[in-house]
């Protein structure tokens, strides 16, 4: 996590947008600091100054994406009452996202994916990770969503779509946006997730 030592915004924003580009080019273990500070017209100094290594910075990207899409999927969920309407907004939601920000969804391939276990150690992330549980939750209490595995399984299986969706578009080097696939890719999901018997399923 960035230290607590107050840093211009302008700055911080640079040296963090060139370590997002530069971990979607490549491995975490291949991206030097020096590298980081010189697509960031920054110099290395500085870069130790205010993260003090590589991991940190890591982590402020991660802590950014993480926030700005958690505050995406609240404004989007406003309003919307019907639930099979609000998965589906939840869906679209991190589609679009990824479909704006492909270096954030190549770091996070490069960084996060090759791990065992996906961290979750931020605010950010475990505020992410809660708007995915509530709505599922939500879905289990009203009996749209199948019982026969748990919130945490059900996560897993909404998570592992989105995210493979993801990556193999960017592999393909498909153009048209995925976010426009959604009635089709979500009808598809939906249908494993549904309750048998339930409105849509």
């Amino acid at each position: 996590m960035p230290r607590d030592t107050p840093m211009r915004g302008d700055a911080r924003q640079r040296i963090e947008d060139a370590a997002v580009s530069l971990f979607a080019e490549r491995p975490f273990h291949q991206v030097g600091l020096d590298a980081i500070a010189g697509r960031a017209h920054a110099s290395l100094q500085t870069v130790y100054r205010y993260y003090g290594g590589k991991e940190a910075i890591l982590n402020a990207c991660l802590h950014r994406w993480a926030r700005e899409l958690s505050v995406r999927m609240a404004d989007h969920l406003q309003g919307i009452e019907n639930y099979k309407d609000r998965l589906r907004k939840v869906f679209w939601v991190v589609l679009d996202y990824f479909d704006r920000n492909p270096d954030v969804a190549r770091m996070i391939q490069h960084t996060i994916s090759a791990e065992p276990v996906q961290r979750d150690v931020t605010d950010e992330q475990r505020m992410l990770t809660e708007v995915f549980l509530r709505v599922l939750r939500e879905g289990r209490e009203q009996g749209v969503l199948t019982s026969e595995i748990s919130e945490k399984h059900l996560l897993d299986y909404f998570y592992g779509v989105l995210m493979r969706l993801v990556q193999m578009h960017i592999a393909r080097g498909e153009t048209e946006p995925l976010a426009a696939k959604t009635p089709e890719l979500f009808a598809v999901l939906w249908r494993a997730l549904a309750a048998p018997g339930s409105a849509g399923s």
